[in-house]
């Protein structure tokens, strides 16, 4: 099969960083040397410089056995600790770790000792359950100070989370208990989202009942129950309230050291049929990549920087950077319970105004949604505190990050566009502030130490303005250690497509362009294949996002007699050129040609849908194979793990209708 994709859509338009950003830039161009000159030392100077270490390594990476990587595997330490007592004890105890703000504008400050007495207190109330080293424990709560806790403590013994993200079903949380055989589980009694409390407990009792021939739910022994949204709830002899056990427990717990490969956490992965894909990673590497690059990507100033990561803790960017990356950095940032529009549009940049947000890292489906609803909400607000935002989640189009910078970052602060993975644990490709002249669009370059490729099928280097499949040719300390009990699935999914050479492949499409700079073409699935040309979805929505019209747009590849297949988009106007797009004849036939001139011909969609919404999962990545359901006329697949399941029926009318 032909894995080369066309890359049509170019972008020239660069921003070298300021004279004064790049003056005091914590990250150097001296890394880079380094990393290239040794590879392996420079990680091992990463641990040493920003971890604590009850027992220092002397192995740095063992690799004897591929895939399966040991990073720094004889030495000991408490990841906790390193997140906790360590900024308590070196006299940082006063400064503020999380902000917390609540959907309705309740608010708490949480200094680092505050967060360390909480957190040992509830080490004290899981020990007391029964949680010790290895233990799987399932968290499955709103975006409350309680969660983080509730991970750290977990971390603090040396048992594994499983963090389940607070909007799944029962389903998901009964697979994922079952197939990681959890002891306890963590909920709430409710949290708040768009204006009501949504019930959290309910969907764990539904997840633990009996279930016919299968009969109960053996593995799991309690249930702690946070108060949060004052929702009536069914009561069993397994529950017990979070506050009441934590008012009896013993304040002090004293961190014990663990092996540097010892689990801290599984992470399923969401959207695929069949068993869940349990993501397993350790410890002492991932929290190395994890502080490394949350310090050097987002320039982190940790007197006097304040950070907001906008993602869940159910998904992995609020595993590695609203929790383990920032916390081990001593840094104090913002966490927010409820959605960006509620109870107004303008809720997220009040916050920024509030806190005065320096750093800011959301995803470019909650940009785009933004653009489309104009500039005229954030203007109401004071941002000025902003100096760096970044991206996360899916390929950024030029139009979005011009947006992002412009309106939110007051045309000065520098936009760093970051590709990682769940698997990958942290950022892998990123620019960094300060030295790399960012392109709108580009993920650009590897960070120091992580060696990534975009080859052909064979695995062969593609050159430099070619576009191909994006790998990672050697062990990185954040990498995913296995599929939680399945090592065969494990090498299967990630290590076989180019045979011994041991390349992990991550399933994007990317392209190195004439500076070997690496733009992403979304998953290499969703590529579309018309009249022999591979073309990337990313590319053609970028086209039609640089349209004044639109705010956001998916495309999806539609089987077609002719050519294979037809490009099929799928197109939101922005709210202020309704009327402008109004008085248009055919706006779809406008978009049409703008593709054709923005990319050429070949890639022009055969049709375009005007839409109100797009299909988008609560962390924020378009749902592409529903919206192909449509294009193709079959019946749409499951849409439970939608934002709003109401969507595609929308979707599905506006199209049958035209």
């Amino acid at each position: 099969m032909n894995t080369q994709i066309d890359n049509l859509l170019h972008e020239y338009r660069k921003f070298p960083p300021s004279e004064e950003f790049a003056r005091n830039a914590v990250a150097t161009t001296e890394l880079y040397e380094e990393a290239k000159a040794d590879r392996l030392e420079f990680w091992a100077r990463q641990a040493r410089e920003l971890l604590d270490w009850e027992t220092p390594f002397t192995r740095t990476l063992d690799w004897s056995n591929p895939p399966f990587a040991k990073w720094f595997d004889d030495g000991r330490l408490n990841v906790a600790y390193n997140c906790l007592d360590r900024h308590v004890e070196a006299g940082n105890g006063d400064r503020v770790a999380l902000h917390w703000e609540g959907e309705q504008g309740d608010s708490r400050t949480v200094t680092y000792a505050d967060l360390t007495a909480e957190v040992k207190r509830a080490a004290n109330v899981l020990s007391g359950l029964g949680i010790g080293e290895g233990d799987r424990v399932a968290i499955y709560l709103p975006m409350i100070p309680e969660a983080v806790v509730a991970m750290l403590a977990v971390a603090r013994l040396g048992a594994v989370h499983s963090v389940i993200f607070g909007g799944f079903s029962a389903d998901s949380i009964r697979s994922r208990v079952d197939d990681a055989s959890a002891k306890l589980v963590i909920t709430a009694d409710g949290g708040w989202r768009k204006g009501k409390v949504s019930a959290l407990k309910p969907a764990v009792d539904a997840a633990l009942q009996a279930r016919g021939d299968l009969g109960p739910q053996e593995t799991v022994t309690n249930v702690l129950v946070v108060k949060r949204g004052e929702n009536e709830i069914d009561w069993t002899d397994r529950d017990l309230w979070w506050h009441e056990e934590m008012a009896k427990a013993e304040p002090e717990h004293v961190a014990q050291s663990f092996p540097a490969e010892n689990p801290l956490f599984i992470l399923y992965t969401s959207g695929t049929t069949g068993k869940p894909k349990g993501i397993l990673h350790t410890s002492g590497g991932y929290l190395t990549q994890c502080a490394f690059t949350h310090k050097i990507v987002f320039d982190l100033k940790p007197e006097s920087d304040v950070y907001w990561c906008t993602a869940d803790i159910g998904w992995v960017t609020g595993h590695s950077y609203v929790v383990y990356g920032p916390l081990a950095n001593g840094a104090s940032q913002v966490l927010y319970e409820g959605t960006p529009d509620t109870p107004h549009p303008g809720r997220w940049w009040e916050i920024i105004e509030k806190y005065k947000v320096t750093t800011f890292y959301t995803a470019p489906t909650a940009i785009r949604s933004f653009m489309k609803l104009g500039r005229k909400i954030p203007k109401q607000f004071d941002l000025s505190s902003v100096r760096l935002l970044g991206s996360v989640g899916e390929p950024i189009n030029p139009e979005a990050w011009m947006w992002y910078r412009k309106v939110i970052g007051g045309k000065a602060a520098p936009v760093v566009d970051t590709w990682w993975q769940t698997e990958t644990g942290a950022i892998m490709i990123s620019a960094l502030p300060g030295i790399t002249e960012t392109k709108p669009g580009s993920a650009q370059v590897p960070i120091p130490g992580i060696n990534v490729d975009v080859v052909d099928d064979d695995g062969h280097h593609v050159g430099t303005g070619n576009g191909g499949l994006l790998v990672v040719a050697e062990p990185w300390p954040s990498m995913l250690r296995g599929i939680w009990g399945d090592p065969e699935r494990f090498k299967e999914t990630y290590w076989e497509k180019f045979g011994d050479k041991h390349l992990y492949f991550a399933g994007d499409g990317a392209r190195l362009d004439h500076d070997s700079d690496i733009w992403l073409l979304g998953r290499v699935d969703d590529v579309m294949n018309v009249s022999g040309h591979r073309l990337s979805t990313a590319e053609i929505e970028s086209a039609l996002v640089a349209h004044p019209f639109t705010a956001e747009a998916a495309v999806v590849g539609a089987h077609d007699d002719t050519t294979g297949q037809a490009v099929v988009a799928f197109v939101i106007i922005k709210e202020s050129m309704l009327e402008e797009s109004a008085a248009v004849e055919d706006i779809a036939a406008v978009l049409r040609a703008h593709v054709g001139e923005q990319i050429g011909p070949i890639a022009r969609p055969r049709d375009v849908f005007i839409v109100n919404e797009l299909p988008k999962t609560r962390s924020g990545k378009i749902m592409r194979r529903l919206l192909r359901d449509v294009a193709e006329g079959r019946e749409v697949g499951d849409t439970t793990t939608l934002a709003d399941t109401t969507v595609m029926q929308i979707i599905t009318g506006q199209v049958t209708a035209k």
